[in-house]
Formats: C-alpha cells, structure tokens, sequence
C-alpha cells in the first residue's frame, strides 16, 4: 500500500513539472500567444524598419507571424497579411536593389580583367619561340605527297577518289601576312 503511493506520488511530481515546463518553454508562449493578434505598433512601418531591427527581434517577429499564420487566415488583421508578405518577398536581404553605381563597377573590373588578359597574352607572344618547322606550308605540302605516295586513308582521306579538300595544308605560305 505504501509502495502504491509513493509511487503514485513519484508520478504526479514527474507529471506536475513536466507540464510546467512545457508550459514555461517559449514554443508553449508563442502557441498560446498565437491566438492573440499582434500589436499594430509591433508592426507598423516593418518595411522601414526591419533591415535596423536586431537577428534576434526579426526572428521572433516572424515566428510569431509564423504562428500566427497556422491559423484561420480570416482571423489575421489586414496589418499582419501585409507585414508577413513584406517579410518574406520584401526587398531586403539578398532581394535588396543593388547600392547606386554597382553598374559601373562590374563594368571596370570587366575591363580590366579584360585588359590584363591581353597584356599576358601579349606578353607571352614577346617571349615564345618561333613556330616550329612543323607550321610551315613546304613541310605540309611535303606530307601531303608522304601521305598519297603510302596511300593513306584510300576511304575519305587525301588518297580517296574525288577527295578534293587541301590534306595537311593549313598554314600560309610564307611571305604572306594572313
């Protein structure tokens, strides 16, 4: 019989504070704050004032519009509608319009890493090697007789009948300036 009501009694202290700390946690308040709207000085001029706003002001405003939204949607007042669409389609944050004169400078770090390419590159033409024999028109020619006299490719290449493409050819003869 003792055994029974201590045991009772164990169960009803575990209960009595699991409920009052369910009640003291900010989840509970926010739920039973949720049926209460929120106040209009809370929420007027949001949009002016919300970039200004500490994170931690911002976050529980929009957990209680959060919460408050979970309800009928004819029960919000006309100020909360408008300040849960600014929060969360506003203009601010990544939305926010682009500070005056971003335009121009894109432009001029384009330009500039443009103009820095072309000095490299310039820079690296000055100082290569000249083109390799390889690269002159003769030498070309030259394969593309080695090519017809080892009857290369007799499908589609230089020795095929009616082939009439220019082989290995694909510099310009010297002298030219092309």
């Amino acid at each position: 019989m003792v055994t029974a009501s201590v045991t009772m009694l164990r169960t009803s202290a575990s209960n009595l504070l699991r409920t009052s700390l369910v009640r003291s946690s900010p989840a509970f308040a926010t739920r039973a704050a949720s049926t209460h709207a929120i106040s209009n000085p809370t929420l007027a001029n949001i949009e002016k004032r919300w970039e200004g706003m500490p994170l931690q002001e911002q976050a529980d405003l929009w957990m209680a519009l959060r919460d408050r939204m979970g309800v009928n949607w004819n029960e919000l007042t006309l100020q909360e509608k408008k300040a849960a669409y600014w929060i969360a389609f506003g203009p601010h944050g990544p939305r926010a319009a682009d500070p005056p004169g971003s335009g121009a400078r894109v432009l001029w770090g384009v330009a500039l890493g443009l103009g820095a390419s072309i000095g490299i590159f310039g820079v690296i033409r000055f100082f290569a090697k000249p083109v390799p024999y390889t690269m002159s028109q003769e030498y070309q020619e030259q394969t593309n007789e080695f090519l017809i006299n080892q009857k290369s490719d007799p499908f589609t290449g230089i020795t095929s009948p009616g082939y009439s493409g220019k082989g290995m050819v694909q510099s310009p003869p010297k002298g030219s300036s092309e």
